[in-house]
């Protein structure tokens, strides 16, 4: 009689020690969420002062930008395979690590007033940037499923929240007239800082393919299957759509404000933190929307946000109603990416190359958008380029209805599931 009575005590011990271990995680994810936000906005708040420094044209720019577009597009395309074989772990640090180095590099570029420097100091950024998204992405998912909540959506609005840190501080050092290799500097510190304190709590094979599987079938070999999924496909299109919202804010929301309505730098900064603010508001309440009405009628409303949004900013010629709508295009952006992106790992098989398609196809926006923008920006202006981006957003809300993949509920009782899943998390943490 006694061996049963203390069976549940033991696995409440075992689950309490797993509720600890995914707490830690996630506050991990959280602060390397909150890096890449703080390195991506400083260096878009500069990007004026940058041109400027280099004595670069819009198309020009556009070139240099897509330095940026070609490392993330390299990283993104190799991180599935990488986290398939190491785990998130490394992927995660060491993309991390080339994301700092990348921002080294900008900074040291703009000191030298070196376009070759910045454009190579934008593809390591990028690099780093796209090589850790998927991984911090298929650990999020992991996140998810062993604490049985939603959790991507609070992930991306950290990275929302370092977007407004960040700009923030960009804004003041414009205004101070702060030369930006000394702030970029004092990001490359902080972010070393946060990377070194979180990776303590990432543990070790998340992702990895089993070695017999690997061994026996190949880890590539889901892709074809993974390819000629439709409904796959359909959430690629949707992450398309709102990361080239998102992307094209990040990359041209400055200038946009600066060159297109008239405003001065630390105004067009200014709009730019009003623009990360709204996704990080977007982003956290998502959950809150997202329980009560369901990932269909969450993408659509965001989608038509985003549209409206973008439509007041090109044909307004009002700059300040054009800035107040920028809230709704940031509003409108948050929600998409991160939901297709829990919705391509709920949607089959192997998630962490579900996870990196979905990524693949939206880092095409991030690619051609930069410099397809700029170049198209050079011919008509950067407010008719925005038809672009819209017209995508657009399609968006009638593709919405593809995130329902009708397998959360299993997802999260898998994260209640049985024990034989605590030991291994555990373990996997004690290991660090």
């Amino acid at each position: 009689m006694s061996r049963p009575g203390r069976k549940p005590s033991h696995l409440g011990r075992r689950r309490v020690l797993m509720d600890r271990v995914v707490r830690g995680r996630r506050h991990a994810l959280f602060l390397l969420f909150l890096l890449a936000g703080i390195a991506m906005s400083s260096w878009v708040t500069r990007t004026p002062a940058i041109r400027d420094r280099l004595d670069l044209s819009t198309a020009h720019m556009g070139l240099v930008l897509f330095g940026l577009s070609l490392g993330s597009m390299a990283g993104i395309s190799c991180s599935g395979r990488l986290v398939s074989r190491f785990g998130t772990r490394p992927v995660i640090v060491w993309g991390t690590w080339l994301l700092i180095a990348g921002m080294a590099m900008i900074c040291w570029g703009s000191a030298l007033t070196s376009v070759w420097t910045v454009t190579a100091g934008l593809c390591a950024f990028g690099a780093g940037l796209g090589v850790g998204d998927v991984a911090v992405n298929v650990d999020g998912t992991d996140v998810e499923r062993l604490g049985g909540r939603t959790t991507l959506p609070a992930l991306h609005g950290c990275f929302s929240l370092g977007t407004v840190l960040g700009a923030g501080a960009g804004m003041a050092a414009t205004a101070a007239g702060v030369p930006v290799h000394w702030h970029l500097a004092a990001v490359v510190l902080l972010a070393t800082g946060l990377l070194l304190y979180a990776m303590r709590a990432i543990p070790e094979g998340t992702g990895r393919a089993a070695p017999e599987k690997a061994h026996e079938a190949g880890v590539g070999r889901h892709r074809p299957a993974v390819w000629k999924d439709g409904r796959l496909l359909l959430i690629g299109a949707i992450v398309l759509a709102m990361a080239l919202a998102e992307g094209s804010a990040n990359d041209w929301l400055p200038l946009l404000m600066v060159d297109g309505h008239g405003m001065d730098a630390t105004a067009g900064s200014l709009v730019y933190a009003g623009f990360a603010a709204a996704m990080t508001l977007g982003r956290f309440a998502g959950t809150f929307f997202l329980d009560r009405f369901g990932r269909t009628v969450v993408v659509r409303a965001s989608a038509l946000s985003g549209a409206l949004g973008l439509l007041v900013v090109i044909v307004s010629d009002n700059a300040v109603l054009a800035g107040t709508a920028v809230l709704l295009w940031g509003l409108g952006a948050s929600l998409g990416f991160p939901l297709a992106l829990s919705a391509a790992g709920e949607s089959g098989p192997d998630p962490t190359a579900r996870v990196s398609l979905v990524a693949v196809i939206g880092y095409v926006a991030f690619l051609v958008g930069p410099p397809g923008l700029g170049f198209l920006g050079g011919q008509v202006g950067l407010r008719p380029a925005m038809l672009v981006v819209l017209a995508c957003v657009v399609c968006a809300a009638f593709l919405a209805p593809a995130v329902e993949t009708g397998t959360r509920a299993e997802g999260q009782a898998a994260g209640c599931g049985t024990d034989a899943d605590v030991p291994a998390t555990a373990d996997g943490a004690g290991s660090l």
